[in-house]
Parts: C-alpha cells; structure tokens; sequence
C-alpha cells in the first residue's frame, strides 16, 4: 500500500518576505545591474519563476525593496519643533562607523548609474522622506529646503559610511550632532 505524499504547501507571507530580505541584501550589495533574480531566489530558497510570479518582474522586486528600504521614517522625525536636532542625532547614529547594517543609502548609491533603478528610488524618496520633510518645514519653498536636507543627509551618509573621511569618522558624535544641528536649523526655515 502505497502512501501518497501532498505536496508541501507554502506560507506565502514567509516566502514573500524572505526572497524581499534576500532582495534587499543583494540590490544594497551589488546594486540594481549587479544583483539578479536567481542570486535572489538562491538565497530565499526559492526558484527565479516563484520570484518572478509574487513579484512581476526584477524591476517590480526593486521597486518593493525601495519603498520597503525608505519608508519607515529612520531620519526624518515626525515633530517639527526638534526636526534639525533629531535628523542630526540619527544621520550620526546610522553614519557610525562601527555600525554594519544594510543602509537604504548603500541601495541608493550602487544602483543610481540605472536611468530606471533611479526614477523608482526617486519616487520612493520623494514619495517617503521627501513629502515627510516637506509636511514638518513652513513657507513657499519647503519642497526645496526639504530637497535641501536630504542632500546635505545624502552627503554626510557619503563621506561618513561610505568614503570614510578621517575628519567625519573620527569626530566626537555630539560635536558632529551640534555642527549638523546648526547646518539643518539653517535648512529648516526662516523661523530657525
């Protein structure tokens, strides 16, 4: 008598979020054009055809990971009255060099040079921090100055995690928090 055996069924949230975890760990490391969707689906244990049918395509599996990647506010605070000093105290915490961790920044920059992979982390910026940033700062010109500030972000996130300048990597963190606090009040609006 033979017994036959159903096959195995998946938790498809589980799947779902381990091929998005391998996604994420790719694109940050290799970046848009490096990363492909079998490295992706070997490292969720799943085939490239399961990727490909919850998520589209590799571009759609990209465009998951940036909003994923920039959505929770890990920057930009939600109480305009601190906004400078805050976004400080987190872009030196997150800069830390003796911090590993899977930076949206890191996404950001190794899959900039894909005209495409750009106009989806674009939208995802503007759509997240971008119109979060925008909402905390008064006045006429605030998508600017908000524009402003993540590029000063963008910048320090650069020379700090990334190029690692001595002058940045090695500043005492409340003298570095107290200068960018002063650079953001200048960004934040003509009340500061």
């Amino acid at each position: 008598m033979s017994v036959t055996q159903q096959p195995r069924r998946r938790d498809a949230a589980a799947t779902r979020e381990a091929i998005l975890n391998s996604a994420i760990e790719a694109f940050t490391r290799a970046g848009y054009d490096g990363a492909g969707v079998r490295e992706v689906a070997a490292a969720a244990g799943v085939t490239a055809m399961l990727v490909n049918r919850y998520f589209g395509s590799k571009e759609q599996l990209f465009a998951e990971v940036v909003n994923r990647s920039f959505a929770p506010p890990t920057i930009v605070g939600d109480d305009p009255a601190e906004l400078p000093a805050q976004i400080a105290r987190a872009l030196v915490d997150r800069t830390d060099p003796a911090a590993a961790q899977l930076s949206p920044f890191l996404l950001m920059l190794r899959s900039a040079g894909n005209p495409r992979a750009a106009e989806i982390m674009h939208d995802a910026i503007a759509g997240h921090a971008g119109s979060r940033l925008t909402g905390l700062l008064d006045g006429a010109d605030a998508d600017q100055r908000a524009e402003l500030i993540l590029a000063l972000i963008a910048g320090v996130w650069l020379m700090r995690s990334v190029i690692a300048t001595p002058a940045l990597t090695g500043a005492d963190p409340a003298a570095l928090t107290a200068r960018l606090t002063i650079a953001l009040q200048a960004l934040s609006g003509p009340g500061h």
